[in-house]
């Protein structure tokens, strides 16, 4: 392989030794950052140790800026990295140390550091994570269209309740106007009960017992419908990233890109090559 493709390999995938270690040290790294921006935001803790803490925040943000830098050219497409989700949140949680060298008003900008905690996600990556992550994913997303249409009717009831409770207990008893109505019930559905307000006649309180027991499927409904897409869903998947075309969802002991068609099992040396080639 090509330094590119063995940097690619380290970077972007956990299958191999060097890529899990790799992505065990970038977490750690970010939790000691994390931690560091914690602890700067205490002002006594701040006073006392803010130019250490400025020391080790340099050297975390050149070590991201480095591995920043390595994403970008070890990929055959890096504006598929650079304009994705992580690109950007990587992007964002480097640039702050940077920018207050150059505007010294700009302190403030270092709370985007804290992006740094979404990284975290994709570090955690270990093979034996990778199925039932994946797994939950597609479910979540297979479920959207039916979780949708279920919260658009949670939202017809919390309306047409809120405008009864508004005529049957009225101003006098907190319900001031129908959105006022639609707050409690919404707060009632999902079993909050803030008691802010709360209905106080005989009728009131018979609709708000019904909410309440209606409450529950709230609660039980979305879960079953993600759950119920769960069992369907038995690919797993692996941590494979296509060095071609930057496609992430490969099925375990995959070969070949689903998208593109590139090898991921990519000879490494002449001898592999050979045996592919006799193979074939």
């Amino acid at each position: 392989m090509t330094w590119k493709e063995k940097v690619h390999e380290v970077i972007y995938e956990a299958d191999t030794k060097a890529g899990k270690a790799f992505d065990v040290a970038l977490l750690i790294i970010i939790l000691i950052s994390l931690v560091l921006v914690i602890l700067d935001s205490v002002d006594y803790i701040s006073a006392e140790y803010h130019s250490l803490f400025l020391v080790f925040e340099w050297i975390i943000t050149i070590f991201f800026t480095v591995e920043y830098i390595l994403r970008v050219i070890s990929i055959k497409k890096p504006k598929k990295y650079i304009f994705s989700f992580y690109g950007i949140v990587d992007f964002l949680s480097t640039i702050p140390l940077y920018i207050s060298l150059i505007f010294a008003s700009s302190g403030a900008l270092l709370s985007l550091r804290a992006l740094r905690l979404l990284r975290v996600f994709r570090v955690l990556k270990l093979v034996r994570f990778t199925g039932a992550g994946s797994r939950v994913s597609v479910a979540l997303k297979k479920s959207l269209p039916k979780i949708f249409i279920f919260l658009y009717s949670v939202i017809i009831v919390s309306f047409i309740a809120g405008t009864i409770m508004y005529l049957v207990e009225g101003p006098e008893h907190g319900f001031t106007s129908i959105p006022r109505g639609i707050y409690w019930t919404i707060v009632t559905l999902t079993t909050v009960g803030f008691g802010d307000i709360h209905p106080v006649t005989p009728l009131g309180q018979f609709i708000a017992t019904i909410i309440m027991l209606l409450g529950y499927g709230v609660i039980a409904v979305p879960t079953g419908i993600v759950t119920a897409e769960m069992t369907k869903e038995n690919i797993t998947r692996n941590t494979q990233v296509c060095y071609n075309c930057g496609e992430k969802e490969h099925s375990d002991k995959a070969e070949f890109c689903h998208n593109c068609g590139y090898n991921l099992n990519k000879p490494k040396n002449k001898e592999e090559s050979k045996t592919v080639e006799n193979e074939d």
